[in-house]
Formats: structure tokens, C-alpha cells, sequence
């Protein structure tokens, strides 16, 4: 299980939402199976509904346009 704050905590560099939005999405394809919220991500560009955009991503995978 992969924990948001972990993932925030192992990874210093990640500075905007869309950063993390990438790095949660890497999570997802790397095997891990569920993603935990247990801490809200503390952006400036954090949206409203993060928790959708996450889970998204986490679900999804990594995009390559």
C-alpha cells in the first residue's frame, strides 16, 4: 500500500500538485495496489477535488503523449 504522505516524505523535489500527480501515477505502475489519503497534499495548486485526481492517476498510470 502506498501512503500519500510517504510518497510526499521520500520525494523533497516535489514542489506542485502536478508533480505529485506524476509520482502517484508512477506508484500505480510500479506494482503498488492501493493508495492511501492520509494527508491532504499542501500545494499552492492543490484543486478541490485532489482526491479524484489522484486516484485517477494512481489507477491510470503514467501518460505518454
Amino acid at each position: 500500500m502506498a501512503k500519500l504522505s510517504e510518497l510526499i516524505l521520500q520525494h523533497p523535489d516535489v514542489k506542485t500538485f502536478d508533480d505529485l500527480e506524476n509520482l502517484v501515477a508512477h506508484a500505480g505502475e510500479s506494482g503498488q495496489m492501493f493508495l492511501e489519503f492520509d494527508l491532504k497534499p499542501d500545494y499552492r495548486d492543490t484543486p478541490r477535488k485532489w482526491e479524484w485526481r489522484l486516484e485517477a492517476a494512481f489507477t491510470r498510470g503514467l501518460r505518454y503523449d
